[in-house]
């Protein structure tokens, strides 16, 4: 039995410019996935995924030989269907294989499991953390896999690998990842709140690519503004920090905020997180933070020492 684990992963800073070449802060959180793989006799790749609750919401059969899809099973009544997802499975597989033509070349096959452990509507990296482990088990780069399957800056793939957070940045297309401790003196007046919405980062890196425009000032201030997050000592410079960030960003995607959009009347800051529009925010705050976003109906608050891994 192989077992492989990824961590999920959050961006703090340099949503969307850090295709462009942006240096951002990213964190790896306490939440992940496995990838547990079993020798079978059958020539079969027998895949099942796992909720956090140990529910099975997806699986596959795959013929090992052909590396194409027998049959697939999806229990979801609200996203997806079975057939999308398998053959994205298929084709991260494949490119594993073409990156590493020993992988899967073998006469009998495999049962394979993961296990998430956060709710697939977190977006905490479902995808990053199953390519991640993946890439381990055919022995690849999971950079190279990644870019060979999707598109995206690659950041997750660093939070998957990593257990402290980190700078990230894309140089002559190749990722470079600095570990840093980013330890604030009030990060227990930091919390991550849901917005009970999963955003397609997909559709956000596409429409941020439709832009075409030269963002070269925006990135060297969002790179500034990193260096600045890990070094901030007081509440007050960090919550400046976000206001800016948040106004650079805004006016590159055309969004507004999400506090002037969804709680105008909050009195600490909120910054987004990836992509604009879902998954989770960072806001800073106090006791009183949790009833706030609760009375609004956002019930999903975590504390900073609840989420990120250190």
């Amino acid at each position: 039995m192989m077992n492989y684990y990824s961590n999920g992963k959050l961006l703090l800073t340099g949503e969307y410019l850090v295709l462009d070449g942006a240096k951002s802060l990213a964190i790896p959180t306490k939440f992940g996935q496995d990838l547990i793989v079993e020798k079978i006799k059958e020539s079969q790749i027998i895949w099942g995924s796992f909720t956090h609750k140990g529910e099975c919401w997806f699986e596959a059969v795959f013929d090992l030989k052909k590396l194409r899809l027998v049959n697939c099973t999806f229990n979801s009544e609200k996203e997806g269907n079975a057939d999308v997802i398998a053959e994205t499975l298929l084709r991260v597989l494949r490119e594993a294989k073409d990156l590493n033509p020993d992988f899967l070349n073998y006469e009998n096959g495999f049962l394979v499991k993961t296990n998430l452990t956060f709710p697939r509507n977190w977006g905490l990296g479902t995808s990053s953390t199953l390519i991640n482990s993946i890439a381990s088990w055919a022995k690849v780069d999971a950079f190279q896999l990644l870019w060979n399957s999707f598109k995206g800056s690659g950041y997750d793939i660093a939070c998957a690998q990593n257990n402290t957070s980190i700078f990230y940045q894309i140089e002559n297309k190749k990722p470079v990842v600095n570990q840093v401790e980013f330890n604030p003196v009030f990060k227990e007046k930091l919390f991550f709140v849901h917005l009970n919405k999963k955003q397609d980062s997909k559709e956000g890196i596409a429409k941020f690519r439709e832009s075409n425009i030269n963002f070269d000032q925006e990135i060297k201030r969002i790179s500034a503004i990193s260096d600045a997050f890990l070094n901030a000592n007081t509440l007050e410079y960090f919550e400046s920090l976000i206001v800016e960030h948040e106004r650079i960003i805004s006016s590159i995607v055309k969004l507004k905020p999400v506090k002037e959009k969804l709680f105008p009347d909050y009195f600490g800051e909120i910054k987004s997180l990836g992509a604009w529009g879902g998954d989770f925010v960072l806001v800073t705050g106090n006791s009183e933070t949790p009833e706030y976003f609760k009375n609004k109906g956002f019930e999903t608050i975590l504390a900073y020492s609840e989420m990120i891994l250190s």
